[in-house]
């Protein structure tokens, strides 16, 4: 009988070397690196679908500027892969904080951080771990709480300078033209006192080519605004 063989979710690997002496494929750290993850990735069904790799990057340097893990970034948005695999949390970074604002930000792309020696390193509660994802969350509080307030003065603001904010623009404010003859057609006539009836104001502004978005003349509901308004 044929075994089934077992499925395996696609995954990204990351490695990291600090010193310049320790680079290349026979070095100890690039080859320890590789052989941890394939270990891991093998044992938790994991498949490595490509290798990230920054050189002489020191553990406390920001993600943002690491080529490497850049580059790897790009491929996550790209190909909806959402695992990433390290052989230790300090190969990920030695800074602490570094750590917790990397792993926020892969949270925030929906993607797992997993650590080849400690599979759930990233998610341990250490006081200090807590301390920084409180203030982490609390300054995303905050930059959204400002930029809520910051739309809500625009707002505001345009509201008082043209009456006006939110909402579908006006026939007044799309097509004056026909808002305007419209209005002078309703008009009562001076010798009669009698006004237009809508349907033939609408026949007069289509006959003077305004029409609605349709290419076809105003409804009457549409007249009424127009000279109501």
């Amino acid at each position: 009988m044929t075994k089934r063989r077992k499925k395996t979710a696609p995954a990204l690997a990351y490695l990291r070397t600090s010193s310049a002496t320790n680079i290349g494929a026979d070095k100890d750290s690039e080859k320890r690196q590789r052989a941890a993850i394939e270990a891991f990735a093998k044992r938790a069904g994991f498949e490595i679908i490509d290798w990230y790799y920054d050189e002489a990057i020191s553990g406390a340097d920001h993600l943002e500027d690491r080529p490497g893990f850049t580059d790897l970034l790009k491929r996550l948005k790209g190909n909806g892969v959402k695992t990433i695999i390290v052989e230790t949390a300090n190969r990920f970074a030695r800074d602490l904080i570094v750590q917790e604002l990397g792993f926020h930000a892969l949270r925030e792309l929906g993607c797992d951080l997993i650590a080849a020696d400690s599979p759930n390193s990233f998610l341990e509660d250490t006081p200090t771990a807590i301390l920084i994802r409180q203030v982490l969350g609390a300054v995303s509080q905050f930059e959204k709480g400002s930029l809520v307030a910051k739309l809500k003065g625009a707002r505001d603001r345009k509201r008082r300078e043209t009456g006006k904010c939110e909402g579908r623009k006006s026939h007044a404010e799309k097509r004056p033209g026909a808002v305007a003859l419209a209005k002078k057609l309703h008009s009562a006539s001076p010798k009669t006192g009698k006004r237009l009836s809508l349907r033939k104001i609408s026949a007069a502004l289509a006959e003077a080519g305004h029409l609605n978005e349709r290419g076809q003349p105003f409804n009457q509901r549409s007249i009424k605004v127009m000279v109501e308004g």
